[in-house]
């Protein structure tokens, strides 16, 4: 997934918190090489504690002592001014309900180890576009690129290997939305808060509907939307 954008990353600081010094290190090097600021942290009490820093996102690993990543996430969530701070819970033990039990905490991503650092970095940039407008070019014009996907929002076209899709405007605002936010799980009442006006009535299953055109325009390719079964919708950049 390429996504150009002007986010200057020295701007951002990322509280890291792991219990495995080494792997700390070792991501916190290649962040700094990014140009993002790193505040790292290696327990539960340690991680808290730095949220008074005022990180702009966290990434916690699952397994850090004492008490794991899911319940400094809940932590976190219920701290009035930090409840709309970007988490991502990493972990080297995936299972599906891991991955629901992680957004159910509040999670904002969650992500299998090990992971790349050009990876860690387009999650960073996107879940920051996605909580907090300070960080998304609302005055820079730039294309999505997944593959041979191309997404271009100032001409609202979308292309495939080349050739034009006909997609309907909301077709093309809700592949936008999720294409903006890659590996960011959605749930329906999210996606039509934030892609259909307030002042129409829209159901649930008018998501489903405008996703499974959606599908069938991509072709072979309609696995770049995916389905969280009981969860909602994400853009899965990591086809290309």
């Amino acid at each position: 997934m390429v996504i150009k954008t002007d986010i200057n990353t020295a701007e951002i600081s990322v509280l890291l918190a792991d219990g495995n010094i080494e792997n700390t290190e070792f991501l916190k090097s290649d962040l700094i090489e990014k140009g993002y600021k790193i505040i790292t942290a290696n327990n539960d009490k340690d991680a808290l504690a730095k949220l008074s820093l005022k990180p702009d996102l966290v990434i916690v690993d699952a397994f850090i002592p004492f008490i794991g990543g899911y319940e400094i996430c809940r932590k976190i969530r219920r701290k009035e001014e930090f409840r709309n701070i970007p988490v991502i819970l990493l972990t080297d033990d995936y299972s599906e309900i891991d991955e629901v039990r992680a957004f159910n905490v509040g999670a904002n991503d969650f992500l299998l180890k090990p992971i790349s650092v050009n990876k860690i970095s387009a999650r960073i940039r996107s879940n920051l576009r996605k909580i907090n407008r300070h960080y998304e070019p609302r005055n820079f014009s730039f294309d999505i690129i997944a593959g041979p996907l191309v997404i271009n929002r100032e001409e609202y076209t979308v292309s495939l290997h080349g050739a034009m899709l006909k997609l309907q405007k909301k077709e093309f605002e809700l592949l936008y939305y999720l294409a903006s936010n890659p590996g960011t799980v959605f749930n329906r009442t999210h996606l039509l808060e934030n892609v259909w006006e307030n002042n129409i009535f829209v159901m649930e299953r008018t998501i489903d509907v405008h996703l499974l055109n959606i599908r069938k325009k991509l072709g072979k390719y309609s696995s770049l939307i995916e389905t969280i079964k009981g969860v909602g919708y994400r853009f899965n950049d990591g086809l290309n």
